[in-house]
């Protein structure tokens, strides 16, 4: 029973109670006793009257409270002309007009930031109060290679490689992380408060096209210096020793040949030092690739062959796993034919001897998230010991190298190719031990 019910039951009793007793009283004197009656009717409607008026302006914000309850910002209600009455409606239509308004803006808000997240080539990923995924974008998905439905909910050190790496970035903090491929990526962490807690967002930036343009200028430019001055140092040198063999005749006996010894010794290092910098200036002077309709499997074949000799002495095995018949890719055939034998190259002095190169040709099967489905795909593993964990994120820095004489830029150079084709490329640990280098073409 509500509380206005109440009050007009105990009205209604009270007026009754004193009915009974005007009746006891004056039953004797009919005209009074109609009098008194009357005036109790009058007192209960009265009454009632009043109680209704009372407990209209709580009923007013009942209802009210109700529907911003039920976040309904849309109904407003009318003035009766009563002052008390309208002065309270006023106020509470002032109230529904704003929240209105500022639902409204925060929905407007809402839209453009989910509008500039979808559309950012900038990776966005929120994280709860507990530190789990809530949210990703999908620049970020494409990073993390998940989805957002197999991301949402898990801790950071579960988001497959590069998971890891994420969780150990402290707040305020950024850094720049490696992936397969030679790829680059800077990741930002930083706060926001919401509902006035604070809650963490990682911001993750591919930053491999500008790096690697920022590292081609520069040692490009410093090629070319040491190139200009070696060359010109070589060639006036060269010629001098070139005119002192002309001398050795001049000579006799033993200090003849050591003589003509010497020059020879002299002049072939020379050119060991023209060829030597010749190699560092093919990655500078790289032409665009000149496409044509190439049979890929028939390239590497013909790679194999010539590669033979070498194979055989090592007792290197290899073997196609798979081999898939694919229609004629274009594609520079004598650059392709670097990048291929450079890889097998690293593939056979990373065995070293006794061991065995897997090839394998088909369509990608869309098992790297990153890369495109259904795309021709060529892999190489061997079984050699595989790529020690401080190197992963160096193979492809220029002048970086594991081997003892290595110059560094083999990987530079295939790296270069294969982005001018725009090719997909990863470098990465196999799946049975060695080391796998796959092209998407």
């Amino acid at each position: 029973m509500s509380l206005r019910t109440k009050i007009i039951v105990y009205l209604v009793l009270i007026h009754a109670v004193l009915a009974v007793i005007s009746f006891l009283v004056l039953r004797e004197n009919r005209l009074w006793l109609l009098a008194v009656e009357g005036l109790f009717v009058l007192s209960i409607v009265l009454g009632v009257m009043l109680v209704r008026a009372f407990f209209v302006p709580l009923e007013l914000i009942r209802t009210g409270a109700e529907l911003i309850g039920e976040r309904d910002f849309t109904s407003q209600f009318r003035e009766v002309g009563q002052p008390e009455m309208d002065a309270l409606v006023r106020i509470y239509n002032q109230m529904i007009g704003r929240l209105r308004e500022e639902r409204l803006k925060l929905q407007e808000q809402h839209y453009l930031l989910d509008r500039i997240l979808n559309a950012s080539p900038a990776g966005v990923l929120t994280l709860d109060f507990d530190g789990r995924v809530d949210s990703v974008n999908p620049a970020a998905e494409r990073l993390l290679q998940a989805s957002s439905d197999e991301a949402r909910g898990k801790a950071l050190p579960e988001l497959g490689a590069l998971g890891p790496a994420l969780a150990g970035i402290p707040l305020d903090g950024s850094e720049v992380l490696s992936l397969q491929g030679g790829r680059r990526i800077k990741v930002s962490r930083a706060e926001f408060f919401d509902r006035g807690f604070p809650r963490s967002f990682l911001l993750l930036e591919e930053l491999t096209e500008e790096l690697r343009a920022s590292e081609k200028a520069a040692y490009g430019k410093l090629i070319r210096m040491m190139s200009h001055e070696i060359n010109n140092s070589v060639g006036a040198v060269g010629s001098l020793l070139d005119s002192f063999r002309g001398y050795g005749d001049q000579l006799g006996g033993e200090d003849r040949d050591d003589f003509l010894q010497a020059i020879t010794v002299a002049i072939t290092r020379l050119e060991n030092l023209r060829a030597f910098m010749n190699g560092f200036a093919e990655v500078v002077r790289l032409p665009p690739p000149e496409r044509r309709p190439t049979d890929l499997k028939r390239l590497v074949d013909e790679i194999l062959l010539l590669l033979r000799p070498e194979l055989d002495r090592r007792r290197i095995r290899v073997e196609w796993q798979e081999s898939k018949s694919l229609p004629p890719l274009d594609l520079d055939r004598n650059q392709i034919e670097q990048v291929l034998v450079n890889v097998l190259k690293n593939a056979m002095e990373s065995i070293g001897e006794d061991g065995r190169i897997v090839l394998r040709l088909g369509f990608e099967g869309g098992s790297n998230e990153s890369w495109d489905r259904g795309r021709p795909c060529l892999s190489i593993a061997d079984s050699g010991p595989g790529i020690p964990e401080d190197v992963r994120s160096l193979l492809f820095t220029p002048f970086f190298s594991t081997k003892r004489n290595g110059r560094g830029l083999g990987l530079t150079l295939v790296q270069e190719i294969l982005s001018q084709h725009g090719f997909q490329f990863s470098l990465a640990p196999g799946e049975g031990g060695g080391a796998e280098f796959r092209v998407g073409f």
